[in-house]
């Protein structure tokens, strides 16, 4: 299925991978905060830094003056890293300002995000702290003392709940609270554990245990099926013809995907559309890459399947 993306979200989308001025994929040189959350092994992740203007009295009165990302993830990753990057930057924050940002903001300036697509922005807000806590062990900034959870609990080794996503109880506890999460369906969504193998699901001491320990077992819901989203072209909840398709596919591989290969030397030709079967060919620096099984799973696919339809296969001749 295509999800169904603000405009704002799909501009910003767009303005990053076309490199637009204003925008804020890369990198900052020499970083007083540098973040991560994610994992590239098993999707998305993000990649935070930022630049402050310091206060030579007040380390805790310095502010965030740039702000960069990169991320190995889909449309709405990159779009919720653009508006963090915004909301940090325009903002005039300081550091410990930039904790107040959570991961409802970011949707808010998105204007909105598909409900299966809320986890990238928690991503977001996760890589931030993380990069405030960097820059406050950098400048001798005691985070305990002003009030803010450092969350340690969670750095310890423990025991994993979701082995697909690496997530660790202490964190899915965290996340159930501060974003009410009341079933697994709310979870993957919001953290994505449980998202891919499913086997956390119901298994003693699962996500579902969890739920119930937190909300009780009257909380539990039957589980919804989604409908059927609207694809270009077509009627609400009708499959697009093989034409369209084929022309949808066609549209996101020159429109998406080719301006990100092309910043490394690299393309792609579609070689053959067969069902949801799509064939390509890498060629320029991509073609003898070792990483171009990941650059077929990763970006050709991934963005396939989020903008067209999630079962789409990418199969690399």
């Amino acid at each position: 299925m295509a999800w169904e993306y603000s405009d704002k979200t799909k501009q910003l989308f767009m303005d990053a991978i076309h490199g637009k001025p204003g925008t804020h994929l890369g990198e900052v040189e020499n970083p007083d905060g540098v973040g991560v959350h994610g994992s590239i092994a098993c999707g998305d992740a993000l990649h935070f830094s930022f630049r402050v203007r310091r206060n030579e009295e007040d380390p805790a009165k310095d502010v965030i003056v740039e702000a960069k990302y990169l991320t190995f993830g889909c449309t709405s990753a990159i779009a919720a890293s653009e508006a963090l990057c915004h909301l940090v930057e325009d903002g005039e924050l300081t550091p410990i300002e930039a904790l107040q940002i959570k991961n409802g903001d970011i949707v808010r300036f998105l204007e909105g995000l598909p409900k299966q697509k809320i986890h990238c922005s928690v991503m977001g807000e996760e890589a931030l702290t993380a990069a405030v806590f960097d820059w406050a062990q950098k400048r001798g900034v005691d985070l305990k003392k002003l009030g803010h959870d450092l969350h340690e609990d969670e750095m310890e080794e423990g025991r994993i709940v979701c082995q697909c996503f690496s997530l660790g109880e202490p964190y899915i506890r965290r996340k159930i609270k501060e974003l009410n999460l009341r079933t697994i369906s709310d979870i993957s969504d919001a953290i994505k554990a449980g998202g891919a193998c499913t086997t956390c699901h119901h298994t003693p001491g699962g996500l579902q245990d969890l739920l119930d320990e937190e909300w009780g077992q009257n909380s539990r819901k039957l589980k919804i099926v989604p409908k059927v989203a609207k694809v270009e072209g077509s009627d609400q909840g009708t499959p697009a013809s093989p034409y369209q398709f084929s022309k949808r596919v066609e549209k996101v591989i020159e429109e998406c995907v080719k301006p990100i290969l092309k910043r490394d030397g690299g393309a792609v030709e579609i070689i053959d559309i067969k069902d949801k079967l799509v064939y390509c060919h890498l060629t320029g620096a991509c073609k003898k890459c070792i990483y171009a099984g990941v650059t077929t799973e990763e970006v050709v696919e991934k963005t396939l399947r989020d903008m067209v339809d999630e079962e789409i296969k990418v199969i690399r001749v």
